[in-house]
């Protein structure tokens, strides 16, 4: 932390959290029905290098995370990921790093694989889908994630994130709308990003649904049944440290009411674009 934080923020104390997640950008090559961060509605945009210092450097020194997630979006479209991990690494010397990537551009990132062994950053391949279309496009992804486990030593690992998958929301653009369980306490209990917290604008957001819930507004103009939602309040960088343990130790809340109580499983329909085939043959 450089001398201007020191200066007025002097005191703070660092809180251990479970974990913290950023987006390294909005966009994202597939289209995944009802997904959290809203990466299936059209967003564009990527974190700079500047930006993601100065968000991480206003709280790389309030928070130590065990876990910080690095993902999107899908985070190997961003151009200089190799930097943004290094980065990453600098304001949390400590904390497990993991690269969350559906993969299909892996292949065009050639210092990626160094950059993940010099940060000691764990790589986690999400699948999104079983149907064989799908499966014949990431056979490659996983025969170059061999080749790179083999030459350099990574950890990687893969998960079936479609055999997890529930709805988010009802809708999609603006006819996207909140379930109104009025139920929040078991929203929240039942909540798969309930522990995702995540940086965004240099603030820390409760959840992904809350942190980019007005990128959905800006696009689409969302109705009315959103507003108490959009009127959520992040944490600031510079809060007491009552603010910031009470909002950590916070569980669920009146927003947690936007997600439904009881979790709505579906079959995943094949996310891929049309651009996104050629990319990964």
């Amino acid at each position: 932390m450089g001398p201007f934080f020191s200066f007025f923020f002097p005191n703070f104390a660092k809180r251990t959290i479970p974990n913290l997640e950023i987006h390294v950008t909005h966009a994202c090559n597939l289209r995944c029905e009802s997904c959290s961060h809203y990466s299936n509605q059209g967003h564009q945009g990527i974190l700079s290098l500047e930006e993601a210092d100065a968000w991480m450097g206003l709280w790389s020194q309030r928070l130590a995370p065990k876990a910080l997630n690095l993902l999107g979006g899908e985070p190997t479209l961003h151009p200089q990921l190799p930097a943004f991990l290094h980065l990453a690494r600098r304001h949390w010397p400590q904390t497990k790093l993991r690269l969350l990537t559906n993969g299909f551009f892996l292949h065009r990132h050639p210092d990626l694989p160094a950059a993940l062994k010099d940060c000691n950053i764990h790589l986690r391949l999400s699948v999104h889908h079983p149907g064989p279309e799908y499966q014949r496009l990431v056979e490659p992804i996983f025969r170059l994630l061999s080749d790179w486990v083999e030459r350099y030593g990574i950890r990687v690992e893969s998960t079936e994130a479609y055999k997890d998958w529930t709805r988010r929301y009802q809708g999609f653009g603006a006819a996207m709308v909140p379930f109104e369980d009025g139920q929040p306490r078991r929203s929240w209990k039942n909540c798969r990003g309930r522990f995702c917290p995540q940086l965004y604008l240099g603030h820390i957001w409760k959840c992904p649904p809350l942190a980019y819930l007005g990128l959905q507004h800006q696009k689409y103009g969302l109705g009315s049944k959103w507003s108490p939602y959009l009127a959520y309040q992040p944490l600031h960088a510079g809060c007491s440290d009552e603010a910031l343990h009470t909002f950590f130790d916070r569980q669920d809340e009146p927003c947690c009411g936007m997600c439904p109580a009881v979790p709505q499983r579906f079959d995943l329909s094949l996310p891929l674009l049309p651009a996104a085939r050629p990319e990964a043959a």
